[in-house]
């Protein structure tokens, strides 16, 4: 199979139709075998009786509300193309995006989508105090995790099939567990690109700033844990 998208949702009834049909037209037009993973989780309005209906859809269910990291790293493990794709459900990032992903394809197993490049479009901002959050956990998370990285938090990432065993050792269930991601993505040596990409904030997020400080403890907790071994 050439390629998996997969899609971690939780309570969006409001976009999730609208960011699959716009998934599978792309893919169609794009990719002769490809399947689309939703994984629901454990939503409280009407996200998985939406996701119920289609036929075009693998859906995978948790059966209690687990987190983003959860959801991505369930759906990245059953996924079987030889790339794999995770994208948010409010469409942040759209999956054309992809276009300028895959021509690295050849040279690197992890391609991430970022907004802290020169060339990256961020058509909607965040308030000014997550923006200054976020940027202090980038800077962070650079000299914790891996100093390349200008943005490990973009929910647009792909991965070549042989990187798949990474998310078996994610330990982190919620928004934090990119940090973790991209830890394991270096401390296994694949190589990484980071490319630009257009980027439109959803009002409606679930992060709020008061996350953020608890988000960024457990960067500390990365490298307790490769301290600890718990990685090899």
């Amino acid at each position: 199979m050439d390629i998996s998208v997969v899609i971690p949702a939780y309570n969006e009834e409001e976009v999730i139709s609208g960011t699959i049909d716009e998934v599978k037209i792309f893919l169609q037009q794009n990719f002769s075998d490809f399947e689309i993973l939703v994984v629901d989780d454990k939503s409280t309005d009407s996200t998985l009786n939406i996701l119920k209906q289609r036929e075009d859809i693998r859906l995978v269910r948790n059966l209690r509300n687990h987190g983003k990291g959860y959801s991505v790293a369930k759906g990245i493990k059953k996924a079987k193309g030889d790339w794999m794709i995770f994208m948010d459900a409010d469409n942040s990032t759209r999956i054309s995006e992809i276009k300028n992903f895959l021509e690295y394809k050849d040279k690197y197993a992890v391609i991430i989508g970022s907004r802290a490049l020169k060339e990256s479009d961020v058509q909607v901002s965040q308030s000014f105090l997550k923006v200054f959050l976020g940027k202090a956990g980038n800077l962070l998370s650079r000299i914790l995790i891996n100093p390349k990285i200008k943005d490990t938090q973009c929910g647009f990432k792909v991965f070549a099939r042989h990187t798949q065993f990474i998310f078996d050792k994610l330990t982190i269930e919620g928004f934090a567990f990119d940090f973790e991601l991209m830890f394991l993505a270096k401390k296994f040596d694949f190589d990484i690109k980071e490319v630009p990409v257009v980027w439109h904030n959803n009002a409606d997020s679930a992060v709020r700033w008061h996350h953020y400080p608890h988000t960024l403890t457990l960067l500390f907790k990365i490298r307790l844990n490769n301290l600890l071994g718990k990685y090899n």
